[in-house]
């Protein structure tokens, strides 16, 4: 029947959006390397445009594979790709090629591969089967702590490999557990202890004490006020958690110095510093972030036209066609031109939690979300970080920046979700 056929009931706006960003990503990549005085090709393969279209053609065979093999696979075979993957991260310490200070690359001859990327779906893969094979929600300690323990094994593999900032993305999957029953309060309070370690960057050196005040006399406020007009039955509940949350702040707060100077890798914590003072450092870890608002900032409203970026041109910007693409979209293209990539990731992203709320497993819904999220995660840092609004972490813009393994890995990971969105009417609900 015509209904049954995957070319008719695969999602098609996500694919469209999926080709258009490819198309944005590889142009603006060829924008980044560009020179004037050569006026190279855009495909040819001694230079990253070139290189780019061998990964997206490649990326091409990966999709249809995808796409062919049967949707009871992944979840039957979910636990044995996540061990595989384990496998390769703890191989690449051994065996991997240091690049930039991270052991987390295979090379062979000349093509490298990091297990890192590959190892976000598979992580989302054994994360809805072992979900969907319970009928507890996030909320129950052991099915919270064996779903921490499958998202923290590879992010520790990662952290062991020299890549912080990639294993930093495995984090944005405990949103998938806030989705299945994981208390909202929690995430909540982390967010906050999060955030407030930004905020106390900024008085660290300078009116520290005034601020640790303000911080106590609100947080007892609050709670007094909690105690006084929340309902009888939840007053105390609520009192003791803005007091909790309050003392929490004050004991990071005062953490401050040793988490920078004792917990913190030196490069990391001068990333740190910079968020709040790029100038502290113009010249060293400060030169990323100062340079890429610059360009961002110099494309104005409507941008300075395709291939006339200066920033991008002079190569003022560091990794411009990788971590970086972003500068060349605001130069080039501007305010307009920003605005449509970032409209582009946003209805992407709304149409994959769409799906993912109309799946009728839980193992399709659980890996809809954490596409959802791993994809979030990496737009939302990538985009901020060139901006000055995070710390320079080095994570790619899916679909957009320069690199193999993070094209590849991204498209399995979404079209494997539209493998599964498209047999949805097969599966049984629960």
């Amino acid at each position: 029947m015509r209904e049954n056929k995957l070319y008719y009931s695969i999602d098609w706006p996500i694919v469209i959006i999926y080709l258009a960003l490819l198309l944005f990503g590889w142009i603006n990549i060829y924008a980044a390397i560009y020179d004037p005085e050569i006026k190279q090709s855009i495909f040819n393969i001694n230079y990253n445009s070139g290189k780019q279209l061998i990964w997206i053609a490649s990326a091409g065979i990966l999709v249809i594979l995808a796409l062919a093999v049967d949707f009871k696979f992944y979840e039957t075979f979910a636990y044995g790709i996540y061990g595989f993957l384990i496998f390769l991260l703890i191989t690449v310490l051994f065996f991997g090629k240091e690049v930039a200070g991270s052991r987390s690359w295979f090379d062979f001859g000349g093509i490298r591969l990091q297990p890192a990327e590959f190892a976000k779906f598979a992580t989302a893969l054994a994360l809805g089967k072992f979900l969907n094979s319970t009928n507890k929600k996030a909320d129950s300690v052991p099915v919270l702590a064996t779903s921490l323990l499958i998202i923290g094994l590879p992010a520790a593999m990662i952290v062991l490999q020299g890549d912080a900032g990639s294993a930093l993305v495995f984090t944005a999957l405990v949103l998938v557990l806030y989705r299945e029953g994981f208390p909202g309060f929690i995430l909540v309070i982390g967010v906050i202890l999060a955030s407030f370690f930004v905020i106390t960057l900024f008085f660290r050196e300078a009116y520290f004490s005034t601020f640790i005040t303000t911080v106590a006399v609100s947080g007892f406020a609050i709670a007094l006020l909690s105690y006084l007009l929340v309902h009888k039955r939840k007053k105390i509940r609520a009192a003791i958690g803005v007091f909790t949350v309050t003392i929490l702040l004050i004991i990071l707060a005062f953490s401050m110095d040793y988490i920078l100077v004792n917990i913190l890798k030196p490069h990391q914590r001068s990333r740190i510093e910079v968020l709040v003072d790029p100038y502290k450092d113009p010249k060293g870890s400060g030169w990323n972030v100062i340079q890429s608002k610059v360009a961002i900032g110099s494309g104005g409203f409507l941008g300075k036209g395709f291939l006339q970026g200066t920033q991008t041109k002079f190569d003022f910007v560091p990794e411009q066609s990788t971590d970086f693409i972003f500068c060349t979209v605001g130069e080039e293209y501007g305010w307009m031109g920003s605005i449509v990539i970032i409209s582009l990731f946003t209805v992407l992203l709304s149409r994959i939690i769409a799906l993912a709320e109309r799946q009728k497993s839980r193992f399709s819904r659980v890996y809809g979300y954490s596409v959802a999220s791993i994809i979030f995660f990496h737009f939302t840092i990538n985009i901020g970080m060139t901006i000055g609004l995070f710390p320079v972490i080095g994570i790619p813009l899916p679909f957009f920046s320069y690199g193999g393994s993070s094209l590849w890995s991204f498209s399995i990971l979404l079209f494997i979700l539209l493998k599964l969105d498209g047999h949805r009417s097969q599966v049984m609900a629960r």
